[in-house]
C-alpha cells in the first residue's frame, strides 16, 4: 500500500462533502419546488386541487385538510392564516426545517443521520394527530377548521 494514498487531499475532502450533501440538497430542491408550485397556484381558488376524499364523503376534516392553503399562506408570510388553515402542517414545516438542518450539519461533519423514533414517540405523534383531528371537528375546535 502506498503511504501517500492514506492522505486525503483538499479536493478529495471537498468532493466527499459534496457527495454527502447531494441527497439533502435534492430533498430540499423537491420540497422547495412543491412549495413554489403551491405558492404560485392558489389553493384558495376552487378547481386547482382535488377536494379531500374524506371531507367530500363524510364532511370530516382529516389532519391534512387545509394543508395546501396553509402552505400557500406560509409562503406568502401570512402565518396566522397558515396556522388557522392547518396548525399541524405549520408544526410539520418547522419540524422539517429543524431536521433538515441537523441532517446537513451531520453530513458536513461526516456523521451518520439516524432519526430513530421509539414506540412511545410514534404513539405520541399518532395521538397528537388524532387529538388534532377530533378537536378540529368539534364545535369548540371551529377555529381549527380550514
Amino acid at each position: 500500500m502506498n503511504p501517500e494514498s492514506q492522505y486525503v487531499t483538499p479536493s478529495d475532502a471537498e468532493s466527499t462533502v459534496t457527495a454527502r450533501l447531494a441527497v439533502p440538497a435534492g430533498v430540499l430542491a423537491a420540497v422547495a419546488g412543491a412549495f413554489a408550485y403551491v405558492g404560485t397556484v392558489n389553493p384558495y381558488q376552487p378547481g386547482h386541487y382535488p377536494v379531500c376524499p374524506l371531507y367530500r364523503l363524510t364532511g370530516i376534516y382529516c389532519p391534512g385538510c387545509g394543508g395546501l392553503r396553509s402552505a400557500h399562506s406560509f409562503i406568502h408570510g401570512d402565518f396566522l392564516a397558515a396556522l388557522q388553515d392547518n396548525a399541524l402542517a405549520v408544526v410539520g414545516y418547522l419540524g422539517f426545517a429543524v431536521l433538515w438542518t441537523v441532517w446537513v450539519v451531520r453530513a458536513v461533519r461526516g456523521r451518520p443521520v439516524r432519526i430513530e423514533l421509539g414506540r412511545g414517540q410514534l404513539w405520541l405523534l399518532g395521538t397528537l394527530s388524532l387529538v388534532f383531528t377530533v378537536v378540529r371537528n368539534l364545535p369548540l375546535g371551529g377555529w381549527l377548521h380550514p
